[in-house]
């Protein structure tokens, strides 16, 4: 990927914006158009020579009328001064990355005045990744294609390497798979999906109260923070006030509960920045009683 003089000099944008705004769109549009006419999505929508000779470009209306069938929330063709809501171009681009490929011209028609087309998909789909991640990384945006044309969310560094390496091992398969459909849905773009990953991960806090012996859950909770940190000890204090204060923030917001008394999350920072707390908390308590981390 292309690196500027102010990314060598001055290190690259944070990559922490959420939404795709018109600049962006922009160029992301045009990186569409130009794709379109130079016969790479023929790839998958072919356009066939009058002469019956093969492939010599792309059929863009094939192009356009499947694109409206899988990503009903684009009407193509559409202008790069009217913005989609990002999701919608999210979804856009991960089509565009399934059909396109690098035309490769073999023998000229002159009749027609073109050559007939083949195409190398993964030189294609290579250059296409790397066009899209530079426009998101010039922006600040935290999103990238992956080399598959998927997109995937960035999360800040030190929360992505621990989402990659805790390992969960608590003893109890819910527990287990609600916190890894947590680790799961907080990477992904959708709103949706990252408020149901701080949901799962308050669920999986509320399960990993009960799993160590004791009369109640109280007395069970007691005894998991009695095993991650010595008693008596300021840690130990510590710990219980931030699960104390987790177990209210689960109660008071809009996370476990949808009683007209709690307060939703208002913005994704919101739901980025609790669901890091939550995982800090949990992670130490399992690395500290041996249940991964």
């Amino acid at each position: 990927m292309t690196r500027y003089f102010t990314d060598r000099e001055y290190g690259e944008r944070p990559r922490t914006i959420d939404v795709i705004d018109e600049r962006l769109w922009g160029g992301l549009h045009g990186l569409i158009d130009t794709r379109l006419g130079d016969g790479s999505f023929g790839y998958r929508f072919p356009e066939q020579c009058p002469d019956g000779y093969g492939p010599c470009g792309c059929d863009s209306q094939a192009f356009a009328r499947v694109l409206r069938a899988e990503v009903p929330f684009v009407e193509w063709p559409v202008s790069h001064s009217d913005l989609p809501e990002t999701p919608a171009i999210l979804d856009l681009l991960e089509f565009c990355a399934t059909a396109v490929g690098q035309p490769i011209e073999g023998s000229y028609h002159s009749f027609f005045g073109h050559h007939h087309l083949s195409w190398d998909r993964e030189a294609g789909l290579t250059r296409l990744v790397g066009d899209v991640n530079l426009l998101f990384a010039r922006n600040g945006v935290a999103y990238e294609l992956s080399a598959e044309g998927q997109v995937r969310r960035l999360l800040p560094q030190p929360l992505a390497d621990a989402l990659s390496w805790t390992q969960f091992t608590t003893g109890d398969v819910e527990t287990d798979r609600l916190l890894e459909i947590a680790r799961r849905r907080i990477t992904l773009p959708k709103s949706e999906d990252r408020v149901d990953a701080v949901e799962k991960l308050w669920d999986a806090f509320e399960r990993l109260k009960t799993l160590e012996p004791g009369a109640d859950k109280r007395a069970q909770a007691d005894a998991l923070l009695d095993r991650a940190a010595a008693p008596g000890s300021n840690f130990r204090r510590v710990l219980a006030e931030e699960a104390a204060a987790l177990t209210k923030i689960g109660n008071g917001f809009r996370i476990r509960h949808s009683e007209t008394t709690q307060e939703p999350l208002t913005s994704l920072d919101q739901v980025d920045y609790l669901f890091g707390r939550m995982f800090s908390f949990i992670r130490m308590v399992l690395r500290a009683t041996g249940r991964g981390g």
